[in-house]
């Protein structure tokens, strides 16, 4: 029997969305533009300052991209408040969607003390890339009220939302998301079992971890690496392209948590490269305009960059 204290018909109006950075900042204002009140947390004003400008630059985008009228833009952008403050950001939230950097110790340190601050019903929704909510549950004061809601880059066009809970998680709280997911404009993907990287990056990650490692081992240049990806499967992005998009620190994250727990001598010098290149010099991918490739006018994006 479900120990859940919420009707699972009673819908999810108000959300949190913790991180703003560009996966966070596109979860808020999809959130928003589909009519659920935001409250958009970060550490400091700075973040949010950048948070706003992301939202300014996404409201272009929904106008050209699906044809937001500029009364739905402004709606959703009225939507969305911005705290710093944990405790008051959270204290009205019926789901927290938490997208801070994918650091295991950041997020269990996060999840302390969200515990201590968020209301007894709020449901604790983790969008992390590679780690699993078994993970997490031991940092959280009622485990059942955790899962993983993870959405692709680009939300308003890649509208997948994943769903993945742990043993613990309540049944309710789980159909609750995947209610949620599809008033937000999302296509539900529940999984029924913890798996790392849900479904898409289960596929995707060992693509990009191949191309990373036949650059890292000099097989190949960056160019000509996504030229094999996207004459041969005919797409318009390659695999370099997809990591800005991700970003840098997202990227290294991963691949260092990879080395650390495999041992795989290419996994650590993919790291070290990241580290390198990109950490250290602050190419930190599209958000901040350069990464493998500048932006934002990527050099894949002109049509002779295929022909050449």
């Amino acid at each position: 029997m479900s120990s859940y204290s919420l009707n699972d018909s009673q819908p999810i109006t108000r959300v949190m969305v913790a991180g703003t950075g560009v996966l966070g900042a596109q979860i808020a204002f999809q959130c928003a533009f589909s009519g659920v009140d935001v409250i958009a947390y970060d550490v400091d004003t700075g973040c949010l300052d950048r948070a706003n400008a992301r939202f300014d630059e996404l409201g272009h985008i929904y106008a050209a991209q699906i044809g937001a009228t500029r009364e739905q833009i402004e709606a959703a952008r009225a939507r969305i408040v911005g705290n710093i403050d944990l405790g008051s950001a959270a204290i009205h939230a019926d789901l927290v969607i938490e997208a801070i950097p994918e650091d295991l110790a950041i997020k269990q340190s996060f999840y302390r003390t969200l515990s201590a601050l968020a209301p007894a019903d709020t449901i604790f929704a983790t969008n992390s890339s590679t780690l699993v909510p078994s993970q997490l549950v031991s940092f959280t004061d009622q485990p059942e009220r955790l899962l993983t809601l993870h959405f692709a880059h680009d939300v308003w066009k890649h509208n997948i939302a994943e769903i993945m809970g742990h043993p613990g998680t309540d049944p309710v709280v789980f159909k609750r998301v995947v209610q949620f997911a599809s008033r937000i404009g999302m296509v539900p993907l529940p999984l029924r079992k913890e798996q790392p990287g849900y479904l898409l990056n289960a596929m995707l990650i060992p693509m990009l971890l191949a191309a990373l490692g036949l650059l890292v081992n000099d097989v190949a240049d960056m160019q000509t690496i996504d030229k094999a990806w996207m004459i041969a499967k005919g797409d318009r992005i390659g695999p370099f392209g997809i990591l800005d998009g991700i970003g840098m620190t997202t990227v290294y994250n991963v691949t260092r948590a990879l080395a650390e727990r495999t041992g795989d001598s290419t996994h650590q010098r993919i790291a070290d490269y990241v580290k390198t290149h990109f950490i250290e010099t602050g190419y930190l991918g599209e958000s901040t305009g350069r990464g493998f490739y500048r932006y934002p006018d990527p050099d894949f994006l002109d049509p002779a960059f295929v022909a050449a």
